[in-house]
């Protein structure tokens, strides 16, 4: 209206005084809920026939897979005492640098002319090896020249031995002719006698034949004394090559157990001269290792003895030394229950630290920040964490890695497997059932990977 009238015509109407009005009310209110409702049910439905990734996760740091470029920690080669430190924590280092001074600490090494002195007992010792050896060739020389005495010696004692026998033989003959002889004499003498007493013959003939009986007598006795004589010679003889055989054999054997003490002595002296040299490299390459050097060009990330004057032994770390050129991996480590899913050259999602990132675990195309990696070992023992620990390399078909990622920092992964419902992967969680055991197309073993002909 056009409300130009004093009067109040407004009415104080309210919704409560009519029955209409309050079933109008709940009408319009009860219309809403059903629908919300219904919406949701139908959104949430829709949600679990979504397509969601299973994938295992694991935690672990950034590695190396060659032990060559992981940290290296250099050790003390030998007991001493630091002298001097050529280096600073974050230098780089080529292979071969000095890095620090030791100075001895063993009474045994301190003589500053330990090398000079050894190796003047080295050569003393050699020229020791010379002169055994010119013993052995002079008792060689020694034992031909005895050798070829012997052999004229026996020779000679030989010879007198067959004049003996043949002097032996002629004295013989000349016993048996001086018993012909006495034969004679005897039969002559006994003629001689009977014509004497006949009348025949005069005493005179009868003593001449007497006379001549007892020349033959005393013939026989020096030709049997000549015999025994020779045969003494003989025997004398015989007597005299044993002993100048025997005598020549006692001067050989002589000889050659000079010949063989000679040789013991040489090889002794030998050993003992080869001993010296050794000590003399020993004591030259500990000289030189009094030079710690770097042993592959990096960078020095933390000196572990400092100052000087220390004291450390053999075998104490000193430093460490991160190579400067290194082949990134991820070290992760996994449930026990999901290691018979995963398989080598299947593919991985990292994510690591001061890498901001946006993850759908379930959505791996819609994460933002993570890197793509494969699975290049896997370890077949529990580690002391009581999982398993599996190396994941970069995928050379995906994007790099960051080139400002270091060794040791943190690194989470997800290991992609089959597609399924996210209602499904809801149930499954829910009942702590393991994904499903199923290899995802592309994902190829090593020994697959290795046989699988090249395009």
């Amino acid at each position: 209206m056009l409300n130009i009238s004093n009067q109040d015509n407004e009415l104080n109407i309210t919704q409560e005084q009519y029955s209409s009005l309050r079933r109008l009310k709940r009408q319009e209110g009860r219309s809403m809920a059903p629908r919300l409702l219904t919406f949701m049910l139908i959104a949430f439905l829709a949600v679990l026939f979504l397509p969601w990734t299973q994938n295992v996760q694991g935690d672990g740091v950034v590695t190396t897979p060659l032990p060559s470029q992981r940290p290296q920690a250099v050790p003390a080669v030998i007991d001493g005492r630091i002298a001097q430190w050529f280096v600073r924590e974050g230098e780089q280092v080529q292979q071969g640098d000095t890095l620090l001074l030791l100075s001895e600490i063993k009474e045994e090494y301190l003589d500053p002319q330990l090398v000079e002195r050894t190796q003047d007992q080295f050569q003393a010792k050699r020229s020791s090896v010379g002169a055994y050896e010119q013993k052995v060739a002079q008792l060689e020389n020694q034992i031909r020249a005895l050798e070829e005495t012997r052999v004229l010696k026996l020779q000679q004692v030989r010879n007198y031995i067959q004049q003996a026998r043949l002097k032996v033989q002629s004295d013989s003959m000349e016993v048996v002719a001086a018993r012909t002889n006495l034969e004679i004499a005897d039969q002559q003498y006994a003629r001689m006698e009977q014509l004497f007493e006949q009348g025949l013959k005069s005493r005179k003939d009868l003593e001449d034949r007497r006379l001549k009986q007892q020349e033959a007598q005393a013939k026989i006795i020096k030709a049997e004394t000549d015999l025994l004589s020779s045969q003494n010679k003989l025997l004398a003889e015989m007597a005299e090559l044993a002993s100048q055989q025997a005598q020549y054999e006692e001067k050989i054997a002589k000889a050659r157990s000079d010949q063989a003490e000679a040789r013991s002595g040489g090889l002794t002296a030998t050993a003992d001269a080869a001993k010296l040299q050794n000590q003399v490299a020993n004591y030259t390459l500990r000289q030189g290792m009094y030079y710690v050097t770097a042993p592959q060009a990096g960078y020095i990330t933390k000196t572990i003895k400092a100052g000087l004057g220390e004291t450390v032994k053999s075998g104490d770390q000193l430093l460490t030394i991160m190579p400067s050129d290194f082949d990134l991996a991820a070290e992760l480590y996994i449930e026990p229950l999901d290691l018979p899913l995963l398989k080598t050259g299947q593919p991985v999602r990292l994510i690591f630290d001061g890498w901001p990132s946006i993850v759908f675990s379930g959505w791996p195309n819609a994460q933002y920040g993570t890197f793509g990696g494969r699975i290049i070992a896997i370890d077949n023992v529990t580690s002391e964490n009581g999982r398993y620990r599996i190396l994941v390399g970069p995928d050379p078909q995906l994007y790099d890695w960051p080139d400002a990622l270091r060794i040791g920092s943190g690194a989470r992964g997800m290991a992609l497997l089959g597609d399924v419902p996210l209602g499904y992967e809801l149930w499954r969680r829910i009942n702590g059932f393991p994904p499903n055991f199923y290899q995802r197309k592309g994902s190829l073993t090593a020994d697959q990977a290795a046989n699988e002909p090249k395009k």
